[in-house]
């Protein structure tokens, strides 16, 4: 059975993992050894472990990870039982411990500690099936959390979508909420366009093997406008569209149009990265979050020192954006007044405005240094949000999109600054303009933009540029 794109990127982020697990061990095995023979008076002798198991390392780091792979050790992590990993990893342990005696007989490493060497093992043993245990609890509760499930839809005709989700793998499947089977013989193409944005659907998987190529055509069209992933059975290859790649569902080759960044180890970085700088963050400007907290109580008292609202995150899917409050308790309500009264000086569905009546003077104060954003973190640890990416909008301004491609904004995860953040707010009035700055973000992705546009963010916060 082939791997898919996303399952090759987990089994090597595992096995990166377990080698660093065996190094782990054999230290503590090396520890455990010295701890035996300081309590039955042996004494410590001066050799160091990496004397004598540096070569045990070069083979047991590299090549259990890779044994263990070949023994299904890291397959369906969702279904799998206790007692299937316990006798994989056993039988791994068994072939590394003939391997190394082997090699230690021929090379003639009589030098090796043996305690060392069997604690090592059995530490590894312990550490590893520890891991395992502790990921499949992950993944199991992954597969019965519904809001952490991918919104799919089915397209096809007929049986053969039925047919389709029959022959997949459970496991798979599991992590799926399907939005509609949605028959592209009967179904008006507008049907589809709705169940993407009120599903927050992330692909659409065609399963036809027989349907007219324009209406399939109409049907990508509609994803690629949106951002939504199009999964195309490797059956059908007719259409012409740029950055195709093939991926596969289970051992089903499919051919997928992306106008997103793809999966790849540079985007498990960026997360990686985000929740890093985002923890660091949090802990070095703490005396900045009790010193708003303190100021908002004194200027506004009576409401909460946080506000927090429904914004749109990727796909449009609906997540509590969080901020430091800087306008009155009842802006919300006020808005349509506003609104009447001072008009808005952004076209298009979102509003902005200089010198906003509703905001009070240390809120002011707040946004101009942009301290108000600061809670913002908290969203990046939870992974609604990540460091750079298109800023999230309302929900009702998200509705009230009049063109179908201001959606293809919401095919990432939203950040807390962006090119628009960085560099021209104060410039940019056409709303139009800034969805173009954010496509062209998601266009030319790669983790030196996102370095760039942070480094950008930086002088934009301290000399105040654009600040609202």
């Amino acid at each position: 059975m082939t791997n898919s794109r996303s399952e090759i990127i987990r089994t090597q982020l595992l096995q990166l993992t377990d080698g660093a697990l065996i190094w782990l061990a054999f230290w503590l095995g090396w520890a455990i050894r010295n701890f035996v023979r300081l309590e039955f008076g042996m004494g410590l002798e001066d050799s160091e472990m990496t004397d004598s198991l540096n070569w045990v390392l070069y083979i047991a780091i590299p090549l259990t990870p890779a044994i263990l792979e070949r023994m299904g050790f890291y397959k369906s992590l969702r279904t799998k039982r206790a007692g299937a990993s316990v006798g994989q990893l056993i039988r791994t342990m068994f072939i590394m411990l003939l391997l190394i005696g082997a090699i230690a007989i021929f090379t003639k490493q009589f030098d090796t500690r043996r305690l060392a060497l069997g604690s090592g093992l059995l530490m590894s043993f312990l550490l590893i099936i520890t891991r395992d245990w502790l990921t499949r609890i992950w993944y199991r509760r992954i597969s019965s959390d519904e809001d952490a499930k991918e919104n799919v839809v089915i397209a096809g005709t007929g049986r053969e979508m039925q047919d389709f989700l029959n022959g997949m793998d459970k496991e798979l499947t599991a992590t799926w909420h399907i939005s509609k089977l949605f028959d592209l013989e009967t179904q008006n193409m507008d049907g589809l366009f709705d169940i993407l944005k009120k599903d927050s659907v992330s692909r659409v998987i065609f399963v036809t093997k027989q349907t007219d190529f324009e209406k399939v055509s109409q049907a990508v069209e509609i994803c690629e406008l949106q951002g939504v992933e199009a999964w195309i059975s490797a059956s059908f290859i007719r259409t012409q569209i740029a950055r195709p790649v093939f991926d596969f569902l289970a051992d089903r080759p499919m051919l997928v149009l992306r106008s997103t960044p793809e999966l790849s180890w540079e985007m498990l970085f960026k997360s990686i990265i985000d929740w890093t700088i985002a923890l660091l963050a949090i802990l070095f400007t703490l005396p900045l979050w009790i010193f708003a907290i303190i100021g908002i109580r004194i200027a506004s008292p009576g409401s909460s020192a946080f506000f927090s609202q429904l914004r749109a995150g990727r796909y449009g899917r609906p997540f509590r954006m969080w901020k430091f409050r800087t306008m009155v308790p009842n802006a919300e309500e006020l808005l349509n007044q506003v609104k009447e009264q001072h008009g808005n000086q952004m076209d298009g569905p979102v509003f902005k405005l200089d010198g906003d009546p509703r905001i009070f003077a240390f809120g002011d104060f707040l946004r101009k240094l942009s301290i108000d954003e600061l809670p913002q973190l908290l969203n990046v640890l939870k992974g609604d949000m990540s460091l750079v990416g298109p800023r999230p909008l309302p929900l009702y301004e998200v509705e009230a999109f009049s063109e179908i491609t201001h959606r293809r904004r919401l095919s990432v995860k939203p950040g807390i600054t962006c090119e628009w953040q960085a560099g021209g707010r104060n410039k940019i009035t056409s709303f139009d303009q800034w969805v173009e700055m954010d496509l062209r973000y998601i266009d030319n992705w790669s983790l030196w933009l996102d370095f760039t546009i942070l480094v950008k963010t930086i002088p934009a916060v301290l000399f105040r540029r654009g600040a609202k």
